[in-house]
């Protein structure tokens, strides 16, 4: 494999590690905080009422996307990314700020700011920056807010909603189409080549599987979602959390095996996303997170959660 291709590759994989990592540092923030999702984190409910919530939501954007209603939805991924940032900021400015109406109120300064870079100028590296941030940010919220067993058990009914929408139904792939034509940052955009723009150049098709004799495939940029980086560090933040183990630094066992599944799931998941093809992300990863996390768990003999 040329350097050229590789790098792109690894910097997906690297950007997951780094979303994870964020989330555990940022769980213990949130929890001092009281920034939760839900109130009782052991209630196997929580997890199909997760669901339930993001069927319902998807179903609002397909409806709206049949009626070509574009801005109204670039509205709305606008107004949901930024109260996320809302929460993010009231716990950082917490660490530093006592007040909290003057936490309140910077956090909404922020939270608009990011929000009207991303509207302005939605370039690649932009979309990235403050995804991250994101994406750590919205995962320890619920890896804080659900136990254990709840996140395993929604991650599984996670990766059967994926593979069903994406290679099924195709409705995910019909509604990563309709968000991407507004440029609303609901995916991690990674350039294959120098000079790539992607408010000049875009992506082309979600599922564009064009074989070349370069192997780069049909688009200029690989595409990850960012629900596919940000449920596996659920459960990297759950494990941390809600498990008493051995560890290194501030992970334990289980989250650390966590993370190292997640990062096997995405080398094979890339494998097939690199061809351009578009494939349902959370199977290979919610999957690997899973196995680590279990392996994680085994080796420490932590399994006081089951």
């Amino acid at each position: 494999m040329k350097t050229n291709r590789l790098l792109p590759l690894v910097g997906i994989g690297v950007m997951l590690v780094v979303v994870e990592l964020g989330a555990a540092l940022f769980g213990p923030l949130m929890h001092r905080a009281g920034i939760v999702a839900f109130e009782d984190p052991s209630s196997t409910a929580n997890p199909i009422i997760f669901v339930l919530l993001l069927l319902g939501f998807t179903a609002v954007l397909l409806v709206l996307i049949r009626f070509g209603m574009r801005r109204i939805i670039q509205a709305i991924v606008l107004l949901s990314i930024g109260l996320s940032f809302v929460y993010i900021f009231v716990a950082l400015l917490g660490i530093v700020i006592a007040d909290p109406m003057i936490v309140l109120g910077g956090s909404s300064l922020l939270g608009a700011a990011a929000v009207l870079v991303l509207f302005w100028y939605p370039e690649w590296y932009v979309i990235d920056l403050l995804g991250l941030l994101l994406a750590a940010g919205v995962a320890a919220i619920f890896g804080t807010s659900l136990g254990v067993l709840p996140v395993l058990l929604l991650l599984v009914l996670l990766a059967v909603y994926d593979a069903l929408s994406v290679y099924r139904t195709k409705h995910m792939i019909a509604l990563a189409e309709g968000v991407l034509e507004q440029r609303a940052p609901i995916l991690f955009v990674v350039p294959k080549e120098r000079g790539y723009s992607f408010i000049r150049d875009g992506v082309g098709p979600v599922d564009d599987y064009q074989p070349e004799s370069n192997g780069k495939g049909g688009r200029s940029a690989l595409l990850i979602g960012m629900g596919d980086l940000i449920m596996p560090s659920i459960l990297v933040v759950s494990a941390n959390t809600f498990i008493t183990a051995p560890g290194i630094g501030f992970l334990n066992g289980p989250a650390l095996g966590a993370i190292a599944g997640s990062v096997v799931g995405m080398a094979l998941l890339l494998h097939f996303v690199d061809k351009g093809r578009a494939h349902a992300g959370l199977p290979p990863l919610n999957g690997g997170v899973i196995l680590g996390f279990l392996v994680g768990c085994a080796a420490t003999g932590a399994w006081a959660w089951l």
